[in-house]
């Protein structure tokens, strides 16, 4: 109210003359009095509201309720009459009467509101009573209905009760019924086991036994009830009794099988079948017998006592077949060894043969009495079978032929294990594990009699003139060749040596030869004609054929070390094979050694080297079949060290017992023990390193045969230019030397090259014997023809320097083309 107060009077205040709030100008004044005028001669708006009514109406023009409103509220607009205001208090009296209908106009809605809600409010009263009257109705229904149903539920608990209790009661009579059974059968199984008329046939004896097993079960569990022990002493008691009663009845019916069969066995004639009479009668009564060992090997398990009894039956029927068996089969093998008392292989196939056969057949019985196996039965033919091991044992330890120990060896190994044993592995085992046995014999006999065989046959040969008759044998079978006209064995057809040197030798040859190339291209010497130097032309041969090709011409030891191996290849172990081997091939090298040297003796040096080069090619290439490693290692000790130690310790006797790092007995025992030291040896390497070393003499023998006086020449020139490059020997003259005159080198030159001229066909016709194969001579001739390039290229380099040009004319010296053209490779092949 005061701030309206205060608004009044600073409205009535703005135009004061004296303090006017907001004083205007004349013009301004003048406007309003126009202003005043110009709405007093202006007409107010019908359509709009007038007095009160102009708040109610801004309220509700943006409502759904406008058109009502104007309905219901300015229905009498037009009937209202405004005064005219005209000072600021009016306009006050006016704007506060308008509030205060507004005001009022505003809270019409709100009271009819409010009268409603009254008017629900007292429904909601009146609903609520009545819900708070049902409930209470329904918690007394709920209670009547808990107390009724309580009691129903201990009726219902107590008539369960009373059900479980008989439940219960008849389940302990039962359970004590049925725990009563297993102690009252002792009598009734009692007075069967005891009745004379109970067979173990009968249907009725195993149920009998199996109910038996029952009691004895049950009371072993419940050992804790009143007299449980005794009752299960007397149940074993039966037990005891019913299998006593097995055992006595399989071990008189094997017993009168075998009574049966043994005056028979004494008296078989040849025409009778022994198959029938050893195996018929035990197979009558198998069946029986079978029926009653099934049940018994199914409860072995469970019992020991049945695992007792089966192996007393066991024993029983191993006892009775060995009884038949022993002596017939100790008496077939020893006709056996009678009947093939000079053929052992025939010995050995017929009593293996033999073992298999009744192996085979004992298995069969076996099963036709038990069901599962033991290895009593594998004890029990190990026992039959080491009765053939016990004959040929002594047989074996006597043999000294090879071919015979190789033989037998093919024959247990290849025919008998992998072949007739492969199938029925199960059965053969005794016969398998015999055989090994002595195939382990004969291998170590085989072993034995091959370290034999090498000292005495290979290393220790002693050659007869035939065998050493180096190249006449060559010679008088090439001769025989051709008086046979044996065109058909062609000589190209040898490509032993050809493999073997290609591979090995090849890069061996050429290596002594690294000058081969460098000849020199660019001369243009023309002493000497070219017909001088036209190459050799071995004389064309009707026959092809060389007699180094055959077998039958290998030295002896060769043949031998090849026969050997090929022999223990498939019989020894691999690791054992490696061992001897080695021996053999090492012992043949050194025997081939000391013939090429008798050779050589006898012959020429180049006849002792052919033959060393040809017979190691033949070696080498015969052993690359053997698809092993012909590399062994070897263990041996050093004692070396031992032998510091001890003098260290002998220099340092005042320290022996001091307890500092100087002991002398503590420094012996740590620095003198042996070391162990490891060696590979290759045999095969070994084969390749001699013939690299025979090749390399082979080379160096053959340029000296062909210009030993040329390299004689070139030896003392290479001394005179060495001494020409010496300060106090510079007037020194390679020319001016006796030995080096123009003329006397003329006459050397002339000399080798008509050395050359004879001596090559020699050599062609030589290594064409030897070692027959076109390609193999011409590896080992390249180097040679090398070296000889060489020399003479050295030579013309000689005389270039130390000659003048008529004294060059003079020597006529041939170029290296013509050396080249005289040393050709020109022969038809």
């Amino acid at each position: 109210m005061e701030r309206e107060t205060q608004i009044a009077e600073k409205l009535l205040s703005w135009d004061n003359e004296s303090n006017a709030l907001a004083p205007l100008s004349e013009n301004q004044l003048k406007s309003i009095e126009l202003l005043y005028e110009t709405s007093d001669d202006r007409p107010f708006p019908s359509e709009l509201p007038v007095g009160d009514d102009v708040a109610l109406y801004h309220k509700h023009s943006d409502t759904e309720d406008l058109e009502e409103f104007n309905l219901l509220n300015f229905s009498t607009t037009s009937e209202l009459n405004y005064a005219k205001i005209e000072n600021a208090q009016q306009f006050l009296s006016w704007f506060t009467s308008v509030e205060e209908q507004l005001v009022e106009d505003e809270n019409i809605l709100y009271k009819a509101y409010i009268d409603e809600l009254s008017k629900h409010c007292n429904q909601y009263t009146m609903l609520f009573d009545n819900i708070c009257k049902a409930l209470e109705s329904l918690e007394l229904l709920r209670e009547k209905y808990a107390f009724v149903s309580n009691k129903t539920n201990s009726l219902h608990e107590a008539c369960e009760h009373l059900l479980a209790q008989q439940t219960n009661l008849v389940g302990s009579a039962e359970t004590i019924s049925e725990k009563l059974n297993y102690f009252n059968d002792l009598e009734v199984l009692s007075q069967k086991i005891a009745s004379p008329t109970l067979s173990v046939v009968n249907e009725s004896f195993m149920p009998l036994l199996t109910r038996l097993d029952e009691c004895i079960s049950y009371v072993e569990e419940n050992i804790s009830y009143k007299e449980s022990p005794a009752y299960l002493q007397r149940f074993r008691h039966l037990q005891s009794q019913a299998l006593g009663m097995i055992r006595s009845y399989v071990v008189a019916t094997l017993q009168q099988a075998t009574q049966q069969v043994l005056p028979r066995r004494d008296s078989l004639s040849p025409t009778e079948n022994a198959f029938t009479l050893y195996y018929g009668k035990f197979r009558s009564h198998a069946p029986r017998i079978h029926a009653l060992m099934k049940q018994i090997e199914e409860r072995v398990e469970k019992n020991p006592d049945y695992l007792v009894l089966l192996s007393d039956c066991h024993q029983c029927y191993f006892n009775q077949r060995d009884i038949l068996l022993g002596p017939s089969v100790s008496a077939a093998i020893s006709d056996l060894a009678e009947k093939h008392q000079k053929d052992h292989c025939s010995l050995v196939r017929s009593g293996c043969s033999f073992l298999l056969h009744i192996c085979e057949d004992e298995h069969q019985l076996f099963h036709q009495f038990f069901s599962q196996n033991t290895p009593s039965l594998e004890e029990f033919l190990e026992g039959l079978c080491i009765r053939l091991y016990d004959i040929l044992r002594p047989i074996i330890i006597h043999i000294n032929h090879l071919e015979t120990l190789a033989e037998l060896c093919g024959i247990l190994k290849v025919e008998m294990l992998e072949e007739h044993m492969q199938y029925g592995a199960n059965e053969l085992e005794a016969v398998k594990a015999v055989v090994r046995q002595m195939l382990e014999d004969v291998q170590e006999r085989l072993a034995y009699r091959t370290h034999i065989y090498m000292q005495t046959d290979i290393l220790n040969y002693n050659p007869g003139p035939g065998d050493l008759a180096y190249p006449d044998k060559l010679e008088m079978m090439e001769s025989i060749a051709e008086s046979l006209n044996l065109g058909g064995l062609s000589r190209a057809s040898s490509r032993a040596s050809l493999t073997s040197i290609n591979s090995s030798s090849n890069a061996v040859i050429t290596s002594t030869t690294k000058n081969s190339d460098s000849s020199e291209k660019g001369d243009n010497e023309k002493e000497g004609s070219v017909k001088d130097f036209e190459p050799y032309e071995p004389p064309r041969r009707a026959v092809t054929y060389s007699p180094a090709d055959l077998h039958g011409m290998w030295y002896p030891t060769v043949r031998r070390t090849l026969v050997c191996l090929s022999k223990l290849y498939r019989c020894l172990d691999k690791t054992i094979f490696q061992g001897l081997s080695q021996e053999v091939l090492t012992m043949c090298i050194q025997s081939l050694i000391s013939a090429s040297q008798t050779i050589s003796k006898n012959k020429t040096l180049l006849d002792g080297q052919l033959f060393e080069i040809k017979h190691l090619l033949i070696l080498r290439e015969q052993i690359a079949p053997f698809q092993i490693d012909f590399a062994i290692k070897e263990t041996a000790l050093d004692f070396s060290q031992v032998k510091v130690a001890a003098y260290g310790l002998l220099q340092n006797r005042t320290h022996l017992l001091s307890l500092n790092s100087s002991n002398a007995i503590l420094e012996f025992l740590l620095q003198g023990t042996p070391h162990v030291i490891e060696h590979l040896i290759d045999s095969k390497k070994a084969v390749d390193k001699q013939l690299k070393i025979v090749c390399e003499e082979f080379i160096s023998h053959t340029t000296t045969f062909l210009i030993s006086s040329l390299q004689d020449f070139l030896t003392k020139a290479k001394v005179i230019t060495e001494m020409q490059n010496t300060p106090s020997s510079q007037n020194i003259s390679l020319s001016q030397q006796p030995f080096a005159s123009a003329e006397k080198l003329s006459q050397l030159i002339s000399d080798s090259i008509r050395s050359l001229k004879t001596k090559l066909p020699t050599l062609h016709r030589c290594m064409s014997l030897y070692l027959a194969n076109p390609d193999t001579e011409y590896i080992l001739l390249r180097p040679v023809k090398t070296q000889i390039q060489t020399s003479f290229e050295q030579l013309l380099q000689l005389i270039r320097v130390n000659y003048t040009e008529e004294e060059q004319v003079i020597i006529a010296c041939p170029s290296l083309e013509q050396i080249t053209i005289l040393l050709s490779p020109s022969v038809t092949r």
